[in-house]
């Protein structure tokens, strides 16, 4: 961009794009340009026709071509100024979750003589992001997110177990699938053997996907997002426990004095958390609560996993897309049919899910509408603008093999190794010279 001209090219006069054409090496154009009084809106909407004998009239070919690269290079720059000026509309596919190359979103574009050509607001020219940092620092900090909204969640089940209403007082409520189906005692282990499927599944893909880090962020930015809505609304309306089958007390509470101050309550809830925590809310780790209702944490767990997985796996792979999907659904109809949970529990923690997750990802693999929308995200997604700031586009799908995994690994360590021997030296010339400098002080 010309130095000394306005930000924003929409508000560029003749003048500022003479001076554009100038700095960007197009001078044999000048006179065109000011003949047809081309300003800041008249070049972003500029098409390769326009500038050919039928248009401005400009004869060389080179000159033509060189012309229209500058214009393409402005116009990828500026693509939420071409919403704002009606260029262009984003129209996703039904899929639109899905980032392989062959789903891409489409772009369609006004037919119009002013209309720009789609290949211009895609990252590159399939689509996919143009730089993927990894950025493992931001992988950490959304683990820490993920960390301490889990210390959270526990802590609020034991809130909400501790306030579970009397059964005698308050029966179960009438539901369409517990009241037509039988209770299955074994059921609720099957659900959380299905997730533990689905998250080795998960494992495997991080593994080998070359981007795993940015994949590492997502899972966990979503997932504690997800459970801190889930605390939210744990707190809010505590429901009637879903079966008689479910022996739900409060917590028993130890005889010692000092339980019943303040103090004490506190720590026998951190302890009761921590047990939660530990064993990741699963009854087969020997966890046990009630309350926790409202909508199903399994349910969050199993339908995250089934979407990571479907996302950052090649669409050509059907088995394993059916097989997560059926290893989803058939959790879900455990958990109801152990009536650990209402059918309304299940269900809004499916559609919860599923949409946070294509709102993140719809966003993401389209910079142009996350631009257009920049202060709305930043507003009611504050994860995302800090996660998606260097991610310009798709992230594809793409493996590594077992051998270069290992060897990127001892490239990380033998890098890290001669960094520390640099600095270690570094602090060794530092204390001879000021070891020097002392001595020569006292001479």
């Amino acid at each position: 961009m010309a130095k000394n001209l306005p930000k924003r090219v929409i508000e560029w006069s003749n003048d500022d794009v003479v001076k554009w054409l100038k700095d960007s090496g197009n001078l044999s154009c000048v006179n065109q340009f000011m003949e047809h009084d081309i300003d800041g809106k008249s070049l972003l909407t500029l098409k390769e026709d326009d500038l050919k004998i039928n248009g401005l009239n400009i004869k060389k070919i080179g000159d033509v071509k060189r012309l229209y690269i500058s214009i393409k290079k402005l116009q990828k720059d500026n693509m939420s100024v071409l919403f704002e000026l009606g260029q262009i509309e984003l129209f996703t596919t039904n899929n639109f979750y899905t980032n392989n190359k062959n789903e891409l979103p489409s772009i369609t574009t006004n037919n119009t003589e002013s209309s720009i050509d789609h290949e211009l607001y895609s990252a590159s020219d399939d689509g996919h992001a143009s730089q993927l940092p990894p950025e493992i620092f931001k992988a950490l900090l959304s683990l820490g997110y993920l960390f301490i909204v889990t210390w959270i969640t526990a802590f609020v089940m034991v809130i909400v177990h501790d306030r579970v209403p009397d059964m005698k007082k308050y029966p179960p409520l009438p539901d369409i699938f517990l009241d037509n189906v039988p209770h299955i005692p074994w059921a609720f282990d099957m659900c959380e053997v299905t997730g533990t499927l689905l998250f080795a599944i998960w494992l495997l893909v991080l593994i080998f996907h070359k981007y795993r880090f940015i994949l590492l962020r997502r899972f966990f930015a979503l997932s504690g997002t997800v459970f801190l809505l889930r605390c939210v609304t744990m707190l809010i309306t505590s429901l009637s426990v879903p079966g008689a089958h479910l022996q739900c007390q409060p917590r028993t509470r130890p005889d010692e004095p000092w339980t019943t101050t303040a103090y004490g309550e506190l720590y026998n809830k951190i302890s009761m958390a921590y047990v939660i925590w530990r064993g990741a809310g699963l009854s087969i780790q020997g966890v046990r609560t009630c309350g926790d209702y409202m909508f199903s944490g399994h349910t969050v767990a199993l339908t995250m996993l089934n979407f990571f997985i479907t996302e950052y796996t090649p669409r050509p792979f059907y088995f394993l897309h059916t097989f997560t999907w059926m290893l989803n659904m058939f959790g879900i109809f455990f958990i109801l049919a152990a009536h650990e949970h209402y059918s309304i529990d299940v269900f809004v923690a499916f559609y919860i899910t599923s949409r946070l997750f294509l709102y993140y990802h719809t966003l993401a693999n389209n910079q142009a509408l996350m631009q257009r929308d920049s202060n709305r995200t930043r507003i009611w997604f504050p994860l995302f603008s800090f996660f998606e700031s260097t991610v310009d586009g798709i992230v594809p799908n793409e493996y590594e093999s077992p051998s270069l995994i290992i060897y990127n690994i001892a490239s990380s360590f033998n890098d890290a190794g001669n960094l520390l021997r640099k600095k270690l030296n570094l602090h060794k010339k530092q204390f001879l010279v000021d070891n020097i400098s002392k001595k020569k002080k006292k001479l």
